[in-house]
């Protein structure tokens, strides 16, 4: 993967061996186990903390994904407005507050991740783009946001493109950030807090032993007062989460930098962060140094929620989305790539984070951010905190975190049912966003599948 690619990435933590007593043990060393930890080291200075990791810190989507940081906690305002309309006005509020705590936490602790403000465009490339994205600056405008719509000229002023029809700019509480960056600097605020991290120690079983948990690694185990799960897309000790969440997969690659010629025939002066508005999208951004990531569109979910190294190549994947990189930017052809990837993100079948507890309350696990982790994880760590230790808080009363998602049947009827929605996303795309009648009646109740 591109970001942790790095001559200067750290080494790994090392392996967990024999018995540590910690007061809080977190499973898992992507965003969200971090965020726990280092939160729990702010709330509680001098707390005995372990992140026990199956790999390397950062190893799933904390280190794959675009760095998109929004502080949408409901992947979006429609969204949010669809399901918990009566909470929206609180989780737009603890999205902003989330968005400015982790900007200010990067401050506080010297984090240097390219954390950088800058707005995020909507791109239309379908003439029905234009009027979803016309209904959908009313919402984000009467939520405050700073948005415009921009026509096709200046959408084409802004980035160079024959495709662009016209955009809707957001200007507020967007950024991007450098992935594995965040994960190296949240690891080194953690260590230099006093807790604990191990990479190379998968969880094996979480068990009770008295009033504690004893966790366990191929090499060693951790007694431990409370535990926070956080492997996501990934199987965790604790099965529950997967009825509710599901690996999909998403393909991405990087270009070579490009020249300054390259760079003038583009524009893209404003660095913005964009992504076109089908239901099945392209992402894509600037690197510091001049490169394009360019993700999305195929999201792939293997049967029986399977993962692993054997399913982050897609040549099929990784051909057609070089394919449309050049049809959106035809004067680039001939540029190559350098990177190509692929990972899981979790999701859920409403688009956001699910938390739930187990071992009597003694473990928390959140899990799905579907897409919009990089920020949201912060949150969702934030909560699960507060479930693992007993608060009853503004947070935990809300509907988002009391009530979970429709759960995924069980296979095959989860296999085909990805399949069969993802085949009638492709045809609304092909029909002017015309949702036919299987959409239709996932709206109806509430569900779908994205990533």
């Amino acid at each position: 993967m591109f970001w942790s690619d790095r001559d200067d990435a750290p080494a790994a933590a090392p392996e967990l061996a024999g018995t540590l007593e910690a007061d809080l043990a977190v499973v898992g060393g992507g965003f969200t186990g971090l965020w726990a930890a280092l939160q729990a080291l702010e709330d509680q200075p001098g707390i005995r903390v372990a992140v026990l990791e199956a790999e390397q810190c950062g190893f799933g989507a904390s280190s794959r994904n675009g760095g998109f940081c929004d502080s949408s906690l409901t992947h979006g305002l429609a969204n949010g407005l669809s399901h918990w309309p009566d909470d929206i006005e609180t989780l737009v509020r603890f999205g902003r507050e989330n968005f400015a705590g982790l900007a200010a936490s990067l401050e506080q602790h010297g984090i240097d991740a390219d954390f950088r403000l800058c707005p995020e465009i909507g791109v239309a490339t379908e003439p029905w783009h234009l009027e979803g994205l016309a209904e959908e600056i009313e919402v984000y405008r009467a939520f405050g946001e700073d948005v415009d719509l921009l026509d096709a000229d200046q959408m084409r002023a802004r980035v160079h493109s024959p495709t662009y029809l016209g955009g809707m700019i957001r200007r507020n509480d967007v950024a991007l950030v450098d992935p594995a960056r965040l994960v190296w600097g949240l690891r080194l605020a953690i260590e230099g807090l006093g807790g604990g991290v191990f990479d190379r120690s998968p969880v094996l079983s979480v068990n009770r032993v008295g009033s504690r948990l004893a966790i366990r690694t191929p090499n060693g185990r951790v007694l431990a007062d409370r535990a926070v799960m956080a492997t996501n897309a990934y199987p965790g000790p604790v099965r529950r989460p997967r009825r509710y969440t599901i690996p999909v997969y998403d393909h991405v690659l990087m270009t070579e930098p490009l020249t300054a010629e390259q760079m003038a025939s583009v524009g893209w002066s404003d660095r913005e962060g964009l992504g076109d508005v089908s239901n099945l999208f392209h992402y894509y951004r600037l690197s510091a140094d001049n490169r394009i990531l360019w993700g999305g569109y195929d999201a792939t979910y293997h049967f029986n929620n399977s993962v692993g190294d054997r399913h982050d190549q897609s040549e099929t994947t990784h051909l057609r989305l070089a394919e449309h990189f050049f049809q959106t930017f035809p004067q680039l052809e001939g540029l190559s790539f350098s990177h190509r990837w692929g990972g899981p993100i979790g999701t859920t079948t409403r688009f956001t984070a699910t938390w739930g507890t187990a071992c009597h309350g003694r473990l928390a696990w959140v899990a799905g951010y579907t897409g919009l982790g990089v920020g949201a994880s912060r949150f969702g760590a934030r909560v699960a905190l507060d479930l693992v230790y007993g608060q009853s808080t503004e947070r935990t009363e809300l509907k988002m975190v009391r009530k979970p998602p429709v759960p995924f049947p069980p296979e095959p009827a989860r296999w085909a049912s990805v399949q069969l929605t993802r085949r009638a996303l492709q045809r609304s795309d092909r029909r002017g966003g015309k949702r036919g009648p299987w959409l239709s009646l996932l709206d109806r109740f509430g569900v779908g599948f994205d990533s």
